[in-house]
């Protein structure tokens, strides 16, 4: 989600250590530090255009705020302007630079672009998707919007080349999250939590060269001190993955880890999760309830795509499984990733795989007990507090 993994992307921590484990929620600590300092001490500027809602207390994220780019995610336009980030990559004083440009798409409810690019009959669904018309319509104005992204990407490039700096400047494209339909955007499934991340980097990174290896958010800022030729910070739980950028390693991380909290975004549903490049577990701590959004599973939206799928549900078996998986939870799920990519077929009550189920689940105990996460506990609503210089 928008405020915790950015926290973590500009922290190198997870979100029960940074404090933004909720959407929202602002981190601890006024004293902590981000990769403004990282950098900065090395004598980097960093600097941010774009959404930038995640940047308070501006102690913990002292960015340079550039214009030029829309910080509402929300905004009625996305009109954006290179012209700040021109001038602030062609000063003649300008020091090594750090610079996020945080686009606000593609987000919800999606209306920058042409979606008439797109032919909705003609396109591919996921399976885990129950395709009805709402479906196909919404889907086109998200293709829009990150057509519109990809547009701006190009425009950075374009800009970096007609500066002279397109051979000496590292550019890493991030997506944040998946996109907000069932089994996306709010969950742990690969299709919400998976996502892109694409380098260029002249003559260190192959172009066109793909890997398996994990990496989390939380890697970005030990990566990018790493590049930097710093020296590793202690205490982050993020990790370096240069060595795969240059080709040196196959492997990141072992396992990668995720939290989901559902305050605000709708009643308590707090899920766990890790994974490898094999097998991903996940515990739903209260399975007892349903899982609700209220912005995407609202009963009083009757056009909306998540009302369609009930309808359908009603006389369908396969869309009624769809629904259900959705709302109605097991406590424990467990997939095989690379036999099952939309994680369709739960194992978990599967005898064969009891031992790695078991392992698994010990390991994920032991990160909570690691990231003193009380499970259940923190998906509570919290009293809002302002940072100081709020």
């Amino acid at each position: 989600m928008c405020v915790p993994t950015r926290a973590s992307l500009f922290t190198g921590l997870y979100p029960m250590r940074h404090g933004s484990f909720q959407n929202h929620k602002p981190v601890y600590s006024d004293s902590m530090k981000s990769i403004c300092h990282y950098m900065g001490d090395m004598g980097y500027t960093v600097a941010l255009t774009g959404k930038n809602h995640s940047t308070k207390p501006e102690s913990v994220f002292p960015f340079k705020i550039l214009k030029g780019f829309e910080p509402n995610c929300v905004a009625p336009t996305d009109d954006y302007s290179l012209n700040y980030v021109r001038q602030f990559i062609t000063k003649k004083d300008q020091k090594p630079y750090c610079l996020f440009i945080m686009s606000i798409n593609p987000h919800a409810p999606w209306t920058m672009g042409d979606p008439s690019e797109f032919d909705a009959d003609k396109l591919l669904l996921p399976p885990h998707w129950v395709d009805t018309k709402e479906v196909r319509q919404e889907f086109t104005k998200y293709l829009a919007e990150v057509r519109r992204l990809d547009n701006q990407v190009g425009d950075v490039m374009k800009l970096l080349k007609e500066t002279g700096q397109e051979k000496n400047t590292i550019l890493i494209f991030l997506g944040e999250q998946g996109p907000q339909f069932p089994g996306g955007k709010w969950t742990l499934y690969d299709n919400g939590q998976r996502s892109s991340m694409i380098v260029r980097w002249p003559k260190k990174v192959k172009p066109n060269s793909q890997t398996e290896a994990i990496a989390q958010y939380e890697d970005i800022t030990p990566t990018l001190v790493a590049i930097a030729g710093g020296k590793p910070v202690n205490g982050l739980d993020g990790k370096s993955f240069l060595p795969v950028l240059l080709g040196k390693s196959n492997t990141g991380r072992d396992y990668a880890y995720g939290i989901h909290n559902n305050i605000p975004e709708g009643p308590p549903y707090p899920i766990r999760e890790i994974r490898d490049t094999k097998y991903k577990l996940l515990l739903n701590l209260t399975p007892d309830k349903n899982y609700h959004i209220k912005y995407m599973m609202n009963p009083n939206k009757k056009d909306s795509y998540w009302m369609g799928w009930l309808k359908v549900a009603e006389t369908s078996a396969d869309a009624k499984f769809l629904t259900e998986r959705i709302v109605k939870k097991p406590a424990v799920e467990f997939y095989d990733l690379q036999k099952d990519p939309f994680e369709l077929k739960n194992l978990a009550g599967d005898i064969s795989f009891k031992k790695q189920i078991e392992n698994y689940t010990a390991k994920l105990m032991q990160w909570m007990k690691q990231q003193r996460d009380l499970g259940a506990e923190m998906d509570i609503e919290y009293k809002k507090s302002k940072s100081k210089d709020e």
